[in-house]
């Protein structure tokens, strides 16, 4: 429904004001303006009385009010609100839907940075890594690979929840159904055509439920994976 103008308040004693004063001036060129009598007569005559006075007064005051209510009335126009139904019957379906719940935090490179710290701390895997095995012979590298395998694996346990993406076991067939994820699930071999594919599971991966770190020290700086220690004689 279109709005509807209305008049400011103001409007109307503006209207009241400039009507009252042209009857006061009607009044007063009737009792008391010395115009001098004026009758209906030949031309001539009228033209030699006080009629023309008249005519000038009452063709002009009206000329004057209206002008002048041309150019004031506008400003006072108001347009009456809407009620807030119609308001919101206008507005966009899309504007009325609730927001999309925001998706998960994307982990920052300072949680990397973090949990590959701990990884050092407790089983120096950075130092194992960048360590040049090609001088060291099996049996030494396999009894320095227990012990680090025991501390990575004990820091991967309690501060990373893992689920397989897939409930099936290595070896054993699954169907792909047409609405699979491309990011949990990865074909690989002979690939052609439309899913459903049905093959053999390789690997079930592995999908993180839960992420617990300490806090870290205020002051620290993020990008430290260990800190270098000197010892002091």
């Amino acid at each position: 429904m279109a709005a509807r103008p209305r008049l400011h308040p103001f409007a109307l004693v503006l209207l009241f004001l400039l009507t009252g004063g042209m009857a006061a001036g009607n009044y007063l060129s009737f009792t008391q303006l010395p115009f001098g009598p004026c009758t209906l007569g030949p031309v001539a005559d009228w033209s030699q009385s006080s009629c023309p006075l008249y005519v000038y007064y009452f063709v002009g005051a009206p000329l004057v009010v209206g002008f002048l209510l041309l150019i004031l009335l506008p400003n006072f126009v108001l347009t009456r609100a809407e009620p807030t139904e119609e308001k919101a019957a206008r507005v966009p379906e899309e504007a009325r839907r609730p927001p999309s719940p925001p998706g998960p935090a994307k982990p920052s490179a300072d949680t990397a940075v973090q949990l590959l710290g701990l990884f050092q701390r407790e089983g120096r895997l950075v130092d194992f890594l960048r360590e040049d095995l090609q001088a060291y012979d099996d049996a030494q590298v396999g009894a320095a690979v227990r012990s680090i395998h025991q501390a990575c694996r004990q820091v991967l346990a309690e501060h990373i929840t893992l689920e397989p993406v897939l409930a099936e076991r290595e070896g054993e067939e699954i169907t792909v159904q047409k609405d699979f994820d491309p990011s949990a699930i990865r074909l690989t071999g002979n690939v052609s055509g439309e899913p459903p594919f049905r093959g053999t599971v390789r690997h079930p991966g592995w999908r993180v439920t839960r992420v617990k770190l300490p806090a870290q020290p205020s002051g620290q700086d993020p990008k430290i994976v260990a800190p270098a220690e000197v010892e002091i004689p």
